[in-house]
């Protein structure tokens, strides 16, 4: 296995072992087609040597942009059979943002979806001027086009094999050319959220990718009859280290979506083994539940709290295997017959062996419903740094409180200032032109600077407490965790974000978005009529039951000791959703902090000048790009505060 130290060289070797075995699948108007490691390998060569012919060498930057589509993953292998590195970027980055990553990273290439893609690229081909060539997958809209510097994917494929056709020894030496490769060679660059700035593109080595992959495969022992469902963005390090990287590695088949609207569906129909989604998926998932059951009948009302009831208290000791009665095993067995399986069937969940969540903290009570429902739920923590893990829980010691002891093979240590430092085999090579920046977050030792501010439990696992620069303190010396109050807001449906406020001030404040799927399925139920988010989110009504949700999550605060200081005095529900396109999220769903602080500064100062309302006015991009405003009276509210509760901490 130690030659296999790049993916083109796993796809050779896995199309040997595995021929006939699916390799990708793909929804196209409503029919699965599917492709085996055999026919895999003809259709990413064929790409490949059109690419050649091209122009297309060694070292060549190359933009992957769309959905996850099996000719885009196809790209990636092309690319880097040929020593050309791979470049992933945000469908749904506005044109700006992705014409300044492919002028970063100096693409010559760019394979898109669409032409949604093709249009945003040439809006801003004045700002890309190493780029020479665009290839689109989806022709849909493109015929009239000016076809100098566009090509059709078809069109290279085909330029492809008239090559195989002509020479007979072209796939030979471009075999040879994957089996000499080197190992050091660069296999993808992928950018980072840009959550405290601009994006950094983190290059990533092929042996290290490699590595990184075998490491984790081993230790949830994947292998080919393992199955995924790529729905996540292609540019996110979770979507290529756990699909495509696990993929090649293990030889499981990767399933692609029709479209992002079919993923429920699509979940279903596959019921994949192996699963990966950030909190807020989850979070999603028991949204809808819980507003079918709010819609559904009272029997089934009924049946579903008490059985639910009964996971909450057994389910997890049943799914680790520790001691349960048997009369509480046999009620279990019953409510898996009637209520756990079914609702698993339904979210698609059914086959699920190893399920993973990251990318935030995710509340305790949703972690351990899923587990409750049999569901073998783990958490990670990870960085594009990294190529993703850095923790990792085993089966049978998993915390919702905590991300898990160092994954295979890597050394973390927390610093004197509380910051977790990390060193692993897919460490990153660098940030790409930006050797500062690389310096920045290296130690003089080689380990990575992560900014997140942690510490070890008892038994090993790492517990984050939130990015280390905004952990701070209110004036009267009480910790302020922002994320770890956030999160706790998260955790009820009706609330989708929250940012809160308080480092250096006299008390916590926050921002509430409300989650418009389950705050309006609550009006509809109770014949309020809404014209919009903005007019939801500021009845008089939606304010209570935020109110309600503030109130209990102060109540929690106040059984943890440290965080009992930080409970939210004054809140308010922001009269617009936080949008990656207006700045204020990460193309990952992550909070700008700074950002926010400083658009919505006047509703900050309101929240802590005793104000009971304010009027804003702020600017909104469209789906379209353009830009409009809109104005609002924004109220704010008191919230009550709850004294430190020493007995339930005690039980605790």
């Amino acid at each position: 296995m130690a030659e296999l130290d790049t993916f083109p060289k796993y796809l050779l070797f896995n199309a040997a072992r595995f021929p006939a075995r699916p390799a990708m699948r793909h929804k196209d108007y409503g029919i699965w087609q599917s492709w085996n490691w055999s026919e895999q390998l003809v259709e990413i060569r064929r790409f490949a040597l059109g690419l050649q012919a091209l122009g297309l060498g060694h070292g060549d930057k190359v933009a992957i942009v769309g959905a996850n589509r099996p000719r885009l993953y196809w790209s990636f292998a092309a690319a880097q059979s040929l020593g050309a590195i791979p470049v992933p970027v945000y469908a749904d980055a506005v044109a700006e943002e992705m014409a300044y990553v492919l002028d970063n990273a100096q693409v010559r290439f760019a394979i898109v979806q669409d032409q949604e893609q093709v249009d945003k690229i040439r809006s801003f081909a004045a700002k890309i001027p190493a780029l020479e060539e665009v290839i689109y997958d989806e022709p849909r809209g493109l015929r009239d086009y000016d076809p100098r510097r566009l090509t059709a994917f078809t069109a290279v494929q085909e330029k492809g094999a008239a090559i195989e056709r002509a020479d007979p020894d072209a796939a030979r030496r471009w075999e040879e050319g994957i089996r000499a490769a080197n190992g050091d060679d660069v296999s993808v660059m992928l950018y980072t959220s840009g959550t405290t700035g601009r994006s950094k593109g983190v290059v990533v080595k092929a042996a290290a990718a490699v590595q990184a992959a075998r490491d984790t495969v081993e230790f949830d022992r994947l292998t080919e009859l393992d199955s995924v469902l790529a729905y996540l963005p292609l540019a996110w390090v979770g979507d290529h280290y756990l699909n495509y990287a696990q993929g090649y590695v293990s030889g499981f088949c990767m399933n692609c979506p029709e479209s992002h609207e079919t993923v429920p569906q699509d979940l279903r129909e596959i019921g994949p083994t192996f699963y990966f989604a950030p909190p807020r998926i989850f979070e999603s998932l028991l949204t809808g539940v819980t507003i079918r059951m709010e819609d559904a009948g009272w029997l089934m009302r009924k049946m579903f709290g008490y059985f639910i009831g009964v996971a909450r208290r057994h389910g997890e000791a049943i799914l680790e295997g520790r001691p349960v009665p048997l009369s509480a095993r046999l009620v279990y067995a019953f409510g898996n017959l009637f209520v756990y399986g079914p609702l698993k069937n339904v979210l698609g969940l059914s086959r699920i062996r190893i399920a993973y969540t990251a990318g935030e903290a995710i509340g305790e009570d949703l972690f351990s419903f899923f587990r409750s429902l049999g569901i073998n739920l783990k958490q990670l923590y990870g960085q594009t740094e990294a190529f993703l893990y850095v923790t990792v829980q085993k089966d049978g010691e998993v915390r919702s409180d905590a991300v898990g002891p160092a994954a295979p093979n890597v050394d973390i240590r927390i610093s004197e200032a509380g910051e977790v430092q990390f060193r692993s085999p897919g460490m990153f090579a660098g940030y790409y032109r930006q050797e500062d920046k690389t310096a920045e977050v290296m130690t003089e030792d080689g380990y990575v600077k992560t900014g997140d501010a942690g510490f070890f439990e008892a038994d090993g696992q790492l517990r984050i407490i939130d990015r280390a620069k905004d952990v701070g303190k209110l004036r009267s010396g009480a910790l302020f965790a922002p994320k770890y109050i956030e999160n706790a807001l998260k955790f009820f449906p009706n609330i989708k974000e929250a940012v809160a406020f308080g480092d250096d001030r006299d008390f916590a404040a926050a921002f509430i978005n409300i989650d418009l799927q389950a705050v309006g399925n609550w009006a509809e139920r109770n014949n309020i009529a809404y014209a919009s988010y903005q007019e939801l989110a500021g009845h008089p009504e939606v304010y209570r039951i935020v109110a309600g949700h503030v109130d209990e999550t102060n109540r929690r605060l106040a059984r943890e000791p440290m965080m009992a200081g930080g409970q939210i005095r004054r809140f308010l529900v922001l009269h617009k959703e936080l949008d990656a396109d207006d700045g204020e999220l990460t193309r990952t769903m992550k909070v700008r902090r700074a950002f926010i602080a400083e658009r919505y500064g006047d509703l900050i100062e309101a929240l802590y000048d005793g104000s009971a309302e304010k009027h804003v006015e702020t600017e909104v991009t469209f789906e379209d790009g353009r830009k409009g405003k809109i104005r609002a009276k924004v109220k704010i509210i008191e919230a009550r505060v709850h004294g430190l509760e020493p007995a339930r901490e005690a039980a605790q």
